[in-house]
């Protein structure tokens, strides 16, 4: 029997990592997860060997290269709050970058040249055109989006330099929880919609805030496009085996080209859970854009990439499974 090729998984304790392990063996990949634990959680790494370990210790990064001889590596080890980012750029542009290029730098002297990237939308900043295409023009507006479009500009560079082949994979909105119930999201604090609204319709917090109801949308609050995150592992398999197939680079963008308002996800919300969601009108944030939405079909076409579980229904539906298991037995104390 042939045996399976290692692939190394940077955050794969993490909430999008975790599902591309669980989903790795189905593409014929044996994963081998490398996470610090600082946001991710043991117990969500499904399969495979678990090193502890942060992306700034060269030493053991080789020690684990030496030991497992990857095949590819796929990166999900970042920091990823927008809001953070503006006030904390330093830790952003360090640790997003910094460790990075020790990754890199690891990679090139082991002679591992497949690496996908997990990129972001934030890339493009404000949208000129919606749906947002790949060619869109890149003008962060945060830390975080930059941290992730100098990663690119720097991957491009060392596939001309050093024949590093690249994919990177700007996300939409990641939501959604394993189809079987096994994984989740489980962010401390939770800054995305989906659970901050399954949390309101369990009693676990107050209320949601709707921050703006004066956006030039139908219903007057923002519009986003939410992608299942099994369906985002899925495409990070795709986009892989082609790498590896056609020695050569490229990007995507992975969201489904349909997006919903918050005042959607919470009708939504109601409608799959039978409860009533508390809600108040917050002013808008800063740098919140009205609509941000993904042209998607490169990807469908080039990677034959095909979302199963992404209609806004099934997405609230495996959350809210997700969601009364990982809070069972818990009192609900609004905070």
């Amino acid at each position: 029997m042939k045996k399976r090729p290692n692939l190394l998984i940077t955050g794969g304790a993490g909430y999008i990592g975790s599902h591309a392990v669980k989903e790795a063996r189905k593409y014929g990949f044996q994963p081998i997860t490398y996470d610090s634990l600082l946001m991710g959680h043991r117990w969500a790494v499904r399969d495979g060997v678990f090193v502890k370990g942060d992306l700034s210790n060269r030493a053991k990064l080789v020690q684990v290269f030496r030991k497992y001889k990857p095949a590819a590596v796929m990166h999900f080890a970042s920091h990823l709050s927008v809001g953070e980012s503006v006030a904390n750029p330093q830790k952003y542009y360090r640790d997003n970058i910094g460790n990075a290029l020790n990754l890199f730098s690891v990679m090139l002297e082991q002679k591992v040249n497949y690496f996908i990237l997990s990129s972001t939308a934030a890339v493009y900043g404000n949208p000129v055109k919606v749906p947002m295409p790949e060619n869109h023009p890149k003008n962060p507006i945060n830390p975080y989006g930059d941290s992730k479009y100098i990663l690119e500009r720097i991957l491009a560079w060392y596939d001309q330099a050093y024949g590093l082949k690249s994919t990177y994979l700007r996300y939409f909105n990641a939501s959604g929880a394993d189809v079987s119930g096994e994984l989740g999201e489980d962010h401390h604090p939770e800054i995305h919609l989906i659970p901050l609204v399954l949390d309101a319709a369990a009693g676990l917090r107050k209320e949601i805030t709707v921050f703006g109801t004066d956006y030039p949308t139908p219903d007057g609050t923002c519009i986003r496009d939410y992608i299942h995150v099994t369906d985002l592992a899925e495409a990070h398999f795709l986009a892989l085996k082609r790498m590896m197939k056609t020695g050569k680079s490229d990007f995507f963008n992975l969201g489904t080209g349909k997006g919903y308002s918050v005042q959607q996800v919470i009708w939504m919300t109601e409608k799959v859970t039978g409860l009533k969601v508390p809600a108040k009108i917050g002013p808008r944030r800063p740098g919140d854009p009205p609509s941000l939405v993904a042209q998607s079909k490169k990807a469908q076409k080039v990677l034959g990439w095909k979302p199963k579980y992404s209609k806004l229904e099934t997405i609230l539906e495996t959350a809210w499974r997700w969601h009364q298991k990982l809070h069972s037995g818990l009192k609900k104390k609004p905070v």
